[in-house]
């Protein structure tokens, strides 16, 4: 291709979607110039490029059935049977996922010192192998789990292990999975499932994630909020906010003075609270932004 022909095409105007996708990465770019102690809120949506479904549609509204409740786990044996078959199924996804152009751009971001604290609603772990540190994980990890009896601490693989020969009629078995590891399974033979005990104690188990009307251990919601009253702005990756847990660092920032900027496609229960919203793809808006950003000056 010679000079004069790269001229010509550069002169080109760019169609209405890319001239809206410049101006809004230039926004981002330049939100994130002024504010360089971020804040960082991420959701399922940061996971999705990494083949971990979503939870909800474009409109926030959820595209399959909502996740085991909290009190049906503790008080139904049925119920337990019935996550620990799905989860069975589910979590070889997760464990084996890998991170994206969005966590990758993220742990930049926290090693060239713009992010104040990173935090997540997500189980997966991906920021953590993406190179992110101290990272808060709201909701816990899929990767550990605990008794409720004794309190010890197991790996989710050590567990699998155990489901895998307890169910051998499970074994090889491939559904629909959801972020936190749920596959979307109705097995004929619950009945006939055998749930893990605890290996110390035979007490029950449970993932180390926090389940629909459970409440967030205090001392993450502390963690976070302190890192948000350090921060001179907030950035929302990947969440629709639908979830009071993640919603309320939005309002406690608004209450404080400190800007928030979104990326996320669709709706959010905070559209109205942002300074900028981006509907892009987490990775493409983080990557593109990114690579133009200099280190901060808490890093340089």
């Amino acid at each position: 291709m010679t000079e004069s022909s790269l001229s010509i095409r550069r002169a080109e105007p760019l169609s209405s979607e890319e001239a809206s996708s410049a101006v809004a990465l230039d926004a981002l770019r330049a939100f994130m110039a002024r504010h360089e102690r971020l804040f960082v809120l991420t959701g399922a949506g940061v996971s999705v490029a990494s083949g971990i479904p979503g939870y909800r549609d474009m409109n926030g509204d959820w595209m399959r059935a909502q996740p085991i409740q909290w009190q049906a786990f503790r008080d139904s044996e049925h119920a337990r049977r019935r996550y620990w078959a799905r989860s069975m199924v589910g979590w070889p996804m997760l464990a084996g996922a890998e991170p994206n152009a969005a966590h990758r751009a993220l742990a930049q971001l926290g090693a060239e010192g713009r992010i104040a604290r990173l935090v997540t609603q997500n189980v997966d772990g991906l920021h953590q192998r993406a190179g992110s540190a101290e990272v808060v994980e709201l909701h816990g990890s899929i990767d550990a789990v605990i008794c409720l009896d004794c309190g010890a601490r197991h790996s989710r693989a050590a567990i699998q292990t155990l489901l895998l020969r307890d169910n051998p009629a499970l074994a090889g078995v491939s559904a629909a999975v959801s972020a936190d590891g749920d596959a979307h399974l109705e097995w004929e033979a619950l009945d006939r499932f055998r749930v893990p005990d605890c290996p110390d104690c035979s007490g029950v188990l449970k993932p180390d994630v926090v389940f629909f009307g459970e409440n967030v251990p205090r001392e993450r919601v502390a963690a976070a909020a302190q890192a948000l009253e350090a921060a001179d702005a907030m950035l929302v990756v990947g969440s629709s906010l639908m979830v009071f847990s993640g919603y309320r660092f939005c309002r406690w920032a608004v209450q404080a003075g400190t800007p928030i900027a979104a990326i996320n496609m669709g709706r959010t229960r905070a559209d109205s609270l942002f300074s900028l919203k981006i509907e892009a793809p987490c990775g493409d808006a983080l990557s593109a932004v990114t690579a133009q950003l200099a280190p901060s000056v808490f890093n340089r």
